[in-house]
């Protein structure tokens, strides 16, 4: 089983959604999965998992399948070149580093090198 992950907020609270797919290959979603929680921590620069992992964990606690293959996070594994670790290895280290952890994000963190950089 597949993972993903998401959460939104709004006021002082969060939304968390996890989609659910058996295979990478899967084009429908097996199960979605949502909880709403309250007197979310305020976003603080370069400590993004302070406020989206406990959605998180929550959330996944109360998922019950046999085997999870990996789970997708939108953020980062790590923040830096130095693999300051981001919201992505703070998961992966919550979870006893049994289960893979895939970070997705949609814009680059500022201190890490751009791909064209680095040719």
């Amino acid at each position: 089983m597949i993972l993903a992950f998401d959460t939104y907020y709004f006021d002082d609270k969060a939304k968390t959604v996890c989609l659910a797919f058996n295979n990478w290959q899967q084009p429908e979603v097996e199960a979605v999965f949502t909880e709403v929680l309250n007197n979310i921590a305020p976003y603080t620069p370069g400590e993004f998992n302070k406020r989206e992992l406990p959605c998180i964990i929550s959330l996944n606690n109360k998922i019950s399948y046999s085997s999870i293959d990996a789970i997708i996070i939108d953020g980062f594994v790590f923040l830096d070149d130095n693999k300051k670790h981001g919201l992505g290895m703070h998961l992966y280290n919550a979870l006893n580093q049994a289960i893979p952890v895939i970070g997705v994000a949609k814009t680059n963190f500022p201190v890490l090198k751009k791909i064209k950089d680095l040719y």
